[in-house]
């Protein structure tokens, strides 16, 4: 399994961590889609919701989108493994889940 990054760790998010800031960055459907879904979930699962939608409108706002997409798509988006992400993580002085 590879991943790539959303943003680099020195960088802010585009979208700031809030409600507003979430909605701001969706546009129409989409907007009114996590209205209903953050409505809708028990209190105890508003935070799920949050991050899950959160994650949506960085990659949404995200200026290189449409070459990242065109790139999957063609195969040939850098990847890095989880392995090397860690290590970097752990160069890094960042924590991990679990430790």
């Amino acid at each position: 399994m590879s991943v790539q990054p959303a943003h680099h760790p020195d960088q802010q998010p585009r979208v700031p961590r809030t409600p507003d800031g979430i909605a701001e960055a969706l546009t129409g459907a989409r907007r009114m889609a996590f209205y209903r879904e953050l409505g809708q979930a028990p209190i105890d699962q508003a935070e799920q919701v949050l991050n899950r939608w959160w994650c949506e409108a960085e990659m949404d706002a995200d200026p290189e989108q449409g070459r990242i997409i065109a790139a999957a798509r063609a195969g040939t988006l850098p990847t890095v493994t989880m392995a090397e992400i860690i290590r970097l993580r752990r160069e890094r002085g960042g924590e991990l889940l679990g430790e």
